[in-house]
């Protein structure tokens, strides 16, 4: 049983083991970047403000309907004589011009309903709302622009994490090269077949080779720590996908417009150009009228009678003969506002728009020739790293033989120790150059892929 439980338990850490090391691929790695990066969820929330700010212009354009109910203690003392009531704050008192003040107070009341509609705008309800509409699709655009953008910002460090990986690997492999080397040389040196210098700048090459060793580790450690931020997750070291040294890209996509007019990145820019468009239309419709129709309905109470006026004992205390509704009205009618010295205002933010609609699209031309050249020089990016790509291993292959050739030459006292190192810093560049030429490889296709704005033409290949 004791057994038993031994392996059960080594099953069960092998198992969460192996779960916890689980291989990252790019793709997952893109995936869980869109899902959990705080920027593309900001500008979720900010295109979901939009779609609510869309409905809300909407209803804007309701009938407005308001519901009254007051009821008051007071006196009804008038007075002949003109009244504005500045600010709200007149008194609306209806009663007898009385020679005299008096202090007679009764219960009032008054109920209504009012209902105000413009019922033509003279287009200016569509325009704001097409208003609303370009700017869900200016936040849609600027969504799927950011979001495109973080593909290739995942894709990017991850090529560097896992080229930084490699190098960390060559740079062991040096490493235990070099310690090889260091054993030859101090056996020779016990043995007297050498001079003691021999093992000293062994030594030192060890030591090199473990500074460069750690520099790499450190470079891992940062890359890795750059792509954990990019996918929104805590920092941990990553177990990342090698496949991608082992194979080799051949996708050959030709440069075309179409590519770069798709570009999400443009598409924001025009979506700023079409609100601008838009906002013009808007403003040119403020020049016009307003037609309203409004209605309302009213009843009244009052403690104060009908007889009031020639006796002033005729009015009554009692709440609920004054709030009692005795009187009632109806109005409805038709107006038309138009504020002429607007449209002096109006020319002016006309123009501002004007300017700033032409400034979008100097910002658009430019972005275009930007992307343009960069996807020029991405295909011929390609085609050289796809040479480079070719010469690599046979560098590789050359330096390994060079390598294998004077230390053998060394251990049977043919070469000295400057022939062998020599040949190590050159293995060592060799083995360096073949990562980084592949890497570039992968990374010349994403810079494609970023210019004409189709990740797929990358991730494709993966």
């Amino acid at each position: 049983m004791l057994k038993l439980n031994l392996v059960l338990s080594l099953a069960v850490s092998l198992a969460t083991s192996s779960s916890f090391a689980q291989t990252l691929t790019l793709r997952d790695a893109v995936e869980q970047g869109l899902a959990n990066y705080g920027n593309i969820k900001a500008k979720e929330y900010y295109l979901q403000s939009s779609l609510q700010t869309n409905e809300q212009v909407k209803r804007d354009f309701w009938p407005n309907l308001n519901i009254v109910a007051q009821q008051d203690f007071g006196t009804v003392n008038g007075q002949n004589g003109p009244l504005y009531g500045f600010g709200g704050l007149g008194v609306a008192s209806s009663g007898v011009a009385l020679p005299e003040q008096n202090w007679n107070a009764a219960f009032g009341a008054l109920y209504l309903a009012n209902v105000n509609w413009d019922i033509y705008t003279f287009g200016r309800k569509k325009e704001r709302i097409e208003l609303a509409k370009s700017d869900v699709k200016r936040r849609q655009a600027d969504l799927a622009q950011e979001r495109f953008q973080h593909k290739v910002k995942i894709a990017a460090a991850y090529l560097n994490l896992l080229a930084s990986k490699r190098l960390e690997k060559n740079q062991q492999m040096n490493l235990n090269r070099a310690l090889v080397f260091l054993n030859i040389a101090a056996t020779k040196v016990k043995n007297g077949l050498l001079p003691g210098v021999d093992s000293t700048l062994a030594s030192a090459e060890v030591s090199r080779a473990k500074i460069s060793l750690n520099q790499a580790s450190e470079n891992v450690k940062e890359q890795n720590n750059k792509l954990t931020v990019l996918m929104g997750i805590a920092t941990k070291d990553l177990q990342i996908d090698t496949a991608l040294v082992e194979k080799t890209p051949v996708q050959r996509t030709p440069l075309s417009n179409n590519l770069i007019e798709n570009n999400p990145l443009l598409q924001f820019y025009q979506s700023n150009i079409d609100l601008g468009d838009q906002q013009i239309k808007l403003s040119t419709k403020e020049y016009l009228p307003t037609v309203s129709a409004f209605g309302v309905f009213q009843t009244r109470g009052s403690g104060f009678k009908s007889d009031y006026i020639t006796d002033l004992q005729a009015y009554s205390t009692n709440y609920w003969q004054g709030v009692r509704p005795s009187r009632q009205n109806y109005l409805l009618g038709l107006g038309i506002n138009w504020n002429l010295t607007s449209i002096a205002r109006i020319n002016k933010k006309i123009s501002a728009q004007r300017l700033t609609n032409d400034a979008l699209r100097e910002e658009y031309q430019t972005a275009e020739a930007q992307l343009t050249a960069q996807l020029d020089a991405a295909d011929v990016k390609i085609q050289l790293a796809l040479k480079s790509d070719l010469e690599a291993p046979r560098q590789v292959s050359a330096a390994q033989q060079a390598y294998h050739q004077k230390m053998t030459m060394y251990k049977n006292g043919l070469a000295t120790l400057v022939d062998v190192t020599q040949t190590l810093y050159t293995l060592n560049r060799a083995e360096t150059d073949r990562e980084i030429v592949h890497i570039n490889l992968w990374q010349s296709l994403l810079l494609k892929a970023a210019a004409a704005g189709d990740f797929d033409i990358f991730n494709n290949e993966l």
